[in-house]
């Protein structure tokens, strides 16, 4: 017998309208731009210039100074923001802002070197290549990689010849051809890997002294020890003296493993675009909206005057109801976006503003051991505003100081226990074990463990896998890795 009952549930759902101001929330300065011009596109309500729909309206101010009370939230009751932004959303991405005609100095110029396939195909041109061959050559210059090896095996190129172009082969006749190509420029392209790559370009060295016979035998017979820096097991094995060993090694490490890297290609220049300007006006300091930040929006009059008459029409014409819905349907669009805008411009400045009062020692004279321990709560307490909000904004987001240009997720970190019982910032650690390693003794590397103990020396409660993490996280080898001769 079926049986009738009745559960509540408790949901909490966006609007479109929030969910349009968290997307733009999320997205950085570069790629505001092309999300606005998209919607100038689709939205022929929408028009660029000031927003003036009613003689109350006032453009809102795109500079706010540090005396704005954040304690208190600032003005985020009056946007009443809270109330959605608790929830987590998912990432919003945008397509690839393009250059804009009107404004010269933000055009990305475009690379006119040539990519390195068009250099290979180039120089392939001046082999005296048969058909077959030519045709064997192109498959392989279309396998190689951006950085210059070629990580398909050879087999499985014998088939891809087999059943695009039409050609039986065979591995001999395919490394034959492979081999002509390893002898372009630049020295080492065409590799299967990185101990082939540094072979090619040592055989292509003009001096063949003690030092080069000693790099080949290093490379060619004791690559994997080479790798682990095991130098003394080398040397003993190759029987060379110290002064000529070394040298040895230097001519190898100043070899390029990335022989594709520095060829040219089709790929757009990018410039890092701040998202905030800060100004420090006599001891002041002042945060301001990139101007491409704050654009200028405003509603289509000719859509209101539209709607206006639509709206004092006979509306029992079912043309004219779709016609009065469309209008109204892209003047609330128009309106909705614009508001998200000018919510946006007030919610960076808001966290920006909080992130310089927390950090004010900092952004004064711009040494990292200034900046305090800082996490999203923090901030987020400061504007009354969750946390997700402050992770949006400080999210490819960066600001311009007179120190250089900084993303916000640089002056977040956690904290870490001194004797003295206040906290360091773990970025003031990192660079403390930075200027250890840059000290040392680089025949006698400081191993974790050591770099441990110098740090509790100087006040720093940390353990040693931390101090790992920290070295790992500034892309630092282990001791045996930077060990030098």
């Amino acid at each position: 017998m079926q049986k009738l009952g009745l559960s509540l549930s408790l949901q909490q759902k966006l609007s479109p309208q929030q969910i349009q101001f968290i997307k733009l929330l999320q997205v950085p300065t570069a790629e505001l731009e092309a999300r606005i011009e998209e919607e100038l596109e689709i939205n022929p309500a929408l028009e660029e210039g000031e927003f003036s729909e009613g003689p109350e309206e006032k453009e809102e101010e795109d500079d706010y100074s540090l005396d704005n009370d954040f304690e208190e939230g600032g003005d985020s009751d009056d946007i009443n923001l809270t109330d959605y932004l608790q929830d987590d959303y998912a990432g919003y991405k945008m397509q690839g802002d393009g250059p804009n005609p009107d404004e010269e100095e933000r055009e990305s110029p475009l690379s006119f070197d040539s990519t390195l396939s068009e250099t290979l195909l180039t120089q392939l041109g001046f082999l005296k290549l048969t058909e077959r061959e030519e045709i064997i050559a192109n498959q392989l210059v279309g396998t190689i990689d951006n950085d210059g090896y070629i990580r398909r095996e050879i087999e499985a190129i014998v088939n891809d010849i087999a059943f695009q172009q039409g050609i039986e082969t065979d591995t001999d006749e395919v490394e034959s051809v492979l081999f002509k190509i390893q002898t372009f420029d630049p020295a080492g392209i065409g590799a299967r890997n990185l101990q082939e790559c540094l072979l090619l370009q040592i055989k292509r060295k003009q001096e063949h002294n003690r030092e080069w016979v000693l790099a080949m035998e290093i490379v060619e017979h004791n690559f994997e020890e080479f790798t682990k820096k095991h130098y003394d097991k080398i040397q003993k094995r190759i029987d060379a003296e110290d002064e000529e060993f070394k040298e040895a090694i230097e001519l190898i490490t100043h070899l390029n493993p990335k022989p594709g890297g520095s060829e040219g290609g089709d790929v757009r220049s990018q410039f890092l675009i701040p998202d905030f300007i800060l100004n420090n006006i006599n001891g002041k300091l002042e945060v301001a909206l990139n101007s491409k930040n704050a654009p200028d929006l405003k509603v289509s009059r000719a859509y209101l005057e539209m709607f206006d008459t639509y709206d004092k029409s006979d509306k029992k014409d079912k043309k004219m109801k779709e016609a009065v819905t469309f209008v109204k349907h892209k003047l609330d669009s128009a309106r909705w976006f614009i508001d998200a805008i000018k919510q946006r411009q007030l919610t960076l400045l808001m966290t920006m503003n909080a992130i310089v009062k927390f950090q004010y020692e900092f952004f004064l004279e711009g040494d990292e051991s200034k900046l305090r321990p800082m996490i999203l709560k923090d901030i987020g307490q400061m504007i009354d505003m969750d946390i997700s909000t402050v992770s949006r904004v400080a999210n490819s987001k960066s600001v311009m100081t007179e120190f250089g240009i900084y993303p916000l997720k640089y002056f977040f970190s956690e904290g870490i226990a001194t004797d003295s019982g206040e906290d360091a910032s773990s970025r003031e650690v990192k660079q403390i074990i930075k200027e250890l390693i840059e000290a040392e003794d680089k025949s006698k590397p400081l191993p974790d463990d050591k770099l441990d103990k110098l740090l509790k020396d100087k006040g720093f409660n940390i353990a040693r896998r931390t101090v790992a993490k920290y070295r790992e996280q500034l892309g630092i080898p282990v001791a045996r890795l930077r060990k030098e001769l």
